[in-house]
């Protein structure tokens, strides 16, 4: 019972999240409402994570797309994080430079620096490159929000840059950002 209480808890906290999310977003545009919109093939919005996208699997990224990008979009950026990690949020990936043509991501992502389209991946809270799946400890449940962001331009970042780094980089030329967020359970 108490599991059920938890996860219609954070059931609930991603709703108001992402409430909260497309109001900033509309406000950033004037009032205009926006349809920027992440979704995932793989999972269904606050639903759980299916196994093979996490520790307990191939730990391969799910497939990802996209809509309703601001016309001006020159890039994308992603970050995928846990916040209800022990020790604080931890990073499962970042990924930026995703081309404003683009419009989706493939299932099992490449863990390398760069990708053939230009686009670059960082270092996760493994320091690993690339992908990193949900890995709770036993017995939790932890939400995992995939941050997607449309920016105005490309980021002078090296490859291999951290979290930090890209939300430096990033300060200022966000157009506009949405999230998906999916649970998993260990």
């Amino acid at each position: 019972m108490r599991g059920l209480i938890r996860l219609l808890i954070l059931l609930l906290v991603a709703v108001v999240s992402s409430t909260v999310a497309q109001q900033a977003n509309s406000a950033s545009t004037g009032g205009a409402s926006t349809t920027f919109a992440l979704t995932s093939s793989a999972f269904a919005a606050a639903a759980e994570i299916p196994r093979q996208y996490t520790c307990k699997g191939a730990d391969t990224s799910p497939a990802l797309a996209w809509s309703g990008a601001p016309a001006q979009s020159a890039s994308f950026a992603l970050i995928v994080d846990d916040p209800d990690a022990p020790h604080g949020t931890w990073v499962h990936w970042v990924l930026w430079n995703l081309p404003a043509s683009a419009h989706a991501l493939p299932q099992g992502v490449a863990k390398r620096d760069q990708l053939d389209d230009g686009s670059r991946q960082g270092r996760n809270s493994d320091g690993k490159t690339g992908y990193s799946g949900p890995c709770p400890p036993g017995g939790q449940t932890h939400r995992y929000f995939f941050r997607f962001y449309a920016l105005d331009g490309k980021l002078d970042l090296a490859p291999g840059a951290g979290r930090g780094d890209l939300d430096g980089a990033m300060k200022g030329h966000v157009l506009a950002q949405t999230e998906y967020m999916g649970t998993f359970h260990k």
